[in-house]
């Protein structure tokens, strides 16, 4: 029977011990501490390192461990392992290649997969790795697949990037000389379709599997003109059979009466012909119209409103009249004016929310 190992450390006790292994989270240094308690209490090393899961070797070796650096000590040290198959350098601009994405004529494809990109490392780094390493450093450097929001070719990076960082400006520029000393409501309008050929939304499903869901090939459909003001977090929709200005002059009205009394509203939207102010679209006194700029859906609030009425209400249903689209719309807008804290989550944004 093996001898003893001696411990010279003497600020924790055998229960001290079992106790801080029944707190640690790591089970490797939860058994060194336990073997130790033995040891404090006079079990021999083999009986000690055996309740450990080690031999009398690593019992001994911990044991100095322990004596040289305290509970510290027993913690698994860093272990330097495989030399990384790119350098740091070589990381980044890999990370720079997937993000500007594949040039179709010079690639061959239209998007980077993981083959693609180890043929890319071959012949660039003259690195030779599996398609499952290319994964595994694309997520190592916090890349994940996602699918990309549709722009308009003709989308102006800068015009939005100004319009963002000159909004209290613009507003100021937009206001008429007679509501420079009211309050400003910023408001947010679009209009978005609601029919028969309807959307589909994510599911839950067991994986591996593509569950169906019902769509109706029919075609009566109806707008839902809406806006929100995210400081108030109110809105103001009306439902329409077709859009053209006389449509947007009734929102406008049904806008004008949900402002606060006395208080003046900026309607950001963008530049649809039925959005110009004309004959046809009068502005009611207490709106001024701020346009967005051309091919700039993302920067509507609006448009992020659409997708949560769809993926909550107006997807995966089927109306067999034109009066039942109405009433899903009616149910839809509703539903979010009942949760203003749903109202500024989804519209609120920092660059609109200047105090003008």
């Amino acid at each position: 029977m093996g001898r003893a190992v001696t411990i010279t450390r003497r600020e924790f006790d055998a229960a001290d011990l079992r106790r801080e292994a029944s707190r640690t989270r790591d089970g490797r240094v939860s058994c060194r501490l336990l073997a130790l308690a033995m040891v404090l209490e006079g079990a021999s090393r083999a009986e000690a390192a055996a309740a450990g899961g080690m031999d009398r070797q690593t019992l001994r070796d911990w044991v100095h461990r322990y004596n040289a650096e305290g509970i510290a000590g027993l913690a698994d040290q860093p272990r330097e392992g495989r030399p990384p198959v790119l350098t740091a350098e070589q990381m980044q601009e890999l990370k720079a290649l997937v993000v500007a994405g594949p040039d179709p004529e010079r690639d061959g494809v239209v998007r980077w997969r993981c083959v693609d990109l180890r043929q890319q490392i071959a012949t660039r780094y003259d690195v030779d790795i599996h398609e499952r390493t290319v994964s595994k450093l694309l997520h190592r450097l916090d890349l994940v697949p996602l699918k990309p929001r549709p722009c308009h070719p003709k989308k102006d990076a800068d015009a939005q990037e100004a319009f963002q960082k000159n909004f209290a400006d613009l507003v100021t520029a937009a206001l008429p000389p007679g509501a420079t000393d009211k309050p400003i409501e910023i408001w947010f309008q679009d209009e978005a379709r609601v029919g028969q050929q309807g959307t589909l939304t994510y599911v839950w499903a067991p994986r591996g599997s593509r569950p169906g869901a019902v769509r109706d090939n029919r075609h009566d459909s109806a707008y839902l003109f809406g806006a929100i003001c995210p400081e108030r977090a109110v809105g103001a929709a009306i439902i329409m059979p077709a859009v053209n200005s006389e449509a947007m002059a009734e929102h406008l009205i049904e806008i004008s009466r949900q402002v606060a009394p006395g208080a003046h509203a900026v309607l950001v939207c963008d530049g649809a012909g039925w959005h110009q102010p004309s004959q046809r679209l009068p502005v009611p006194d207490n709106i001024s119209l701020l346009r967005l700029p051309a091919y700039a859906p993302e920067l509507n609030p609006m448009e992020n409103v659409w997708e949560y009425l769809r993926a909550n209400k107006l997807s995966l249903r089927v109306w067999n009249s034109y009066n039942a689209i109405l009433v899903a719309c009616l149910d839809a807008w509703n539903f979010l004016m009942a949760t203003p804290d749903t109202i500024k989550s989804i519209t609120q944004r920092a660059w609109a929310s200047v105090k003008i």
